[in-house]
């Protein structure tokens, strides 16, 4: 699907009171959802435009900076972990922290959803994939925006390598939790360059334990050796986080406000104000 002229769309930030979608008097319009379909037979994965949820609350995690006297924003995101536009949010989330981390501090949680669930383990190849399901020439274009995106970033984005299951690195991801949530999002930047900017197959299991290794996960390779570990964990992330959104990334900020797509930082900022108000 081709993005609308982006000069068309502006933000909307929803805020959840009593289960009931209000919207605060931003005087934003609001976008339809955005459906991308990209980088999977089932994706939903959210450009730069956002949509909106119902929400409800829920606990959080990852501490990114230390001060009592500093309001907490907390925030929850769920993810996939071949979203582009996953790495996109998170990178700009990032930097939206760096804006403010003297004046707030940040609690951070990864949670799984699943582009396309059907997937196979021993993956197919990207450029394969990408022919098939959309064709030569479309194909190139959808790469080459992507390509464009992760520039912007200071990244170059490999269409190298294979792309299928990410029910493991979810597993991991979910246990990595276990051992802090720090570790976690360590887990999380290190699959995304794994996936995006190394070529490489996440759905491996030694790319995988690699990972786990390089950031400090213990136990890993028990895990992801045995299939049938994590999964009651990712099973629940996915009922409590995932069930009720049709896209990624999404955030949910302080159990209230919500932001879908690779936002800019800009927008994360004015969420972090109103969830502070």
């Amino acid at each position: 699907m081709d993005d609308p002229s982006p000069e068309l769309w502006v933000p909307v930030i929803c805020k959840n009171e009593a289960s009931k979608l209000v919207y605060d008097d931003l005087h934003f319009k609001i976008p339809r959802l955005i459906i991308r379909e990209d980088f999977g037979s089932l994706l939903l994965c959210l450009g730069s435009h956002s949509s909106f949820i119902p929400a409800e609350e829920y606990p959080m995690a990852y501490k990114a900076v230390d001060s009592t006297s500093k309001k907490l924003i907390q925030i929850d995101i769920s993810s996939d972990t071949v979203c582009p536009w996953c790495f996109v949010g998170k990178k700009n989330l990032e930097k939206a922290i760096s804006l403010v981390n003297e004046q707030y501090n940040f609690e951070v949680r990864w949670h799984p959803f699943f582009l396309n669930p059907n997937a196979p383990k021993e993956g197919i190849k990207k450029s394969d994939y990408y022919k098939e399901k959309f064709g030569a020439s479309k194909s190139e274009l959808i790469l080459s925006r992507m390509k464009e995106v992760f520039r912007g970033l200071g990244f170059e984005y490999d269409t190298a390598g294979l792309t299928g299951s990410t029910l493991d690195s979810h597993r991991l991801i979910s246990f990595a939790a276990g051992q802090g949530y720090g570790k976690q999002n360590e887990l999380v930047e290190e699959l995304f360059q794994n996936y995006f900017v190394q070529g490489k197959y996440i759905g491996d299991n030694q790319v995988l334990l690699d990972a786990a290794n390089k950031v400090g996960i213990e136990r890993a390779a028990e895990l992801i050796n045995d299939p049938s570990k994590g999964l009651k964990e990712v099973n629940e992330e996915l009922q409590t986080y995932s069930s009720h959104i049709t896209g990624v990334p999404h955030f949910l900020i302080n159990g209230s406000y919500q932001l879908s797509g690779g936002q800019p930082p800009e927008v994360f900022l004015r969420a972090f104000e109103l969830a502070c108000k």
